[in-house]
């Protein structure tokens, strides 16, 4: 059994600044690297560092970073067979800002994100029938995700999607399709309307979010779990079923970039699910993992192997 990702593989061109540019301001810089990305590919490389057989489903451009981009893919363990090569666009370009407390900014170029259609659809329809689960984002156009989702629906497979970037706009019905979703806090806000800024917060949005993604459902149309994640950086994750609620405090740690915490996140969680672990402690992983990945600069380069993952879990938690 094994994993699918399906969504946006960039390039990160990363820029350091003691603090971040205010609007209109030019800001002297220190530092300046660049390193593989996209949340799709970040959360393929999240699962497979684990140790969980991961296949990538995307575009890359054949103009400019794709070859590049792919060989980390596979240096990373992930399997990267359906990952398309298109060869009339370049491929996608993020650039972030990282200050001195870890906080960033990111510009997203799409590039080859922007052309996946319905042939890559039918690549990652020949990998469903053995994975146990499909994470999505929303880096690639829309129609490509929900019909993503349809077929995964469609074979009984767990839909995990991480709704971002952050859009109001994300149609009900896809919603409806998705077995569990992990927003941060201003990708809950705009799903929901309101501004989500701690627990409380949370606990509204989640449960207004429960219900758009239960909206039409009946017990006959064999819904597996349904599970609303809104991670609060630093404060920690919410977590709500139709049938329990928690809070998970953050595991404490110097945070350096943030940049590919959410991704971690969702990593660490798929891989828990994977391993038959339970929803608390899925959630333990995915804090875990997304804790570790502040520590480091970067977005894939800060993904922890699963050596790494495992020790800082038992200095934390014991065993888990």
């Amino acid at each position: 059994m094994s994993i699918i990702v399906f969504g946006s593989i960039n390039k990160d061109l990363v820029a350091t600044a003691p603090r971040l540019p205010l609007a209109g301001e030019t800001l002297l810089g220190r530092d300046f690297f660049s390193v593989s990305g996209g949340k799709g590919a970040n959360q393929a490389v999240a699962i497979a560092r684990l140790g969980i057989s991961t296949h990538m489903v995307g575009r890359v451009g054949a103009q400019s970073f794709g070859n590049e981009l792919i060989a980390n893919l596979q240096a990373a363990g992930v399997e990267t067979e359906n990952v398309f090569v298109d060869e009339t666009v370049n491929s996608g370009v993020a650039i972030i800002i990282v200050d001195d407390a870890g906080e960033n900014q990111i510009i997203v170029i799409p590039g080859a994100n922007g052309r996946v259609d319905l042939d890559d659809i039918e690549r990652l329809s020949r990998l469903l029938p053995t994975a146990q689960a499909l994470l999505l984002q929303l880096e690639i156009p829309i129609p490509s995700v929900l019909a993503a989702a349809k077929a995964a629906r469609e074979r009984g497979v767990t839909v995990i999607l991480d709704p971002a970037p952050a859009r109001s706009d994300i149609p009900e019905e896809l919603l409806s399709l998705v077995n569990i979703i992990t927003p941060n806090e201003v990708e809950a806000g705009q799903l929901v309307g309101f501004t989500v800024d701690g627990e409380e917060s949370a606990h509204r949005a989640a449960d207004l979010l429960l219900q758009k993604m239960t909206r039409g459902i009946n017990k006959s149309n064999n819904v597996n779990l349904k599970c609303v994640l809104v991670k609060l950086g630093e404060r920690g994750v919410y977590c709500a079923t139709p049938d329990q609620r928690f809070f998970l405090p953050a595991f404490p740690v110097s945070a350096v970039d943030t940049t590919a915490a959410g991704d971690a996140f969702n990593g660490g969680f798929a891989t828990a699910l994977a391993e038959g672990k339970s929803l608390r402690k899925a959630v333990v992983w995915g804090a875990a993992a997304g804790a570790l990945a502040t520590t480091k600069p970067g977005a894939q380069p800060s993904l922890p192997d699963r050596f790494i993952f495992d020790k800082f879990l038992q200095e934390q938690v014991g065993d888990y």
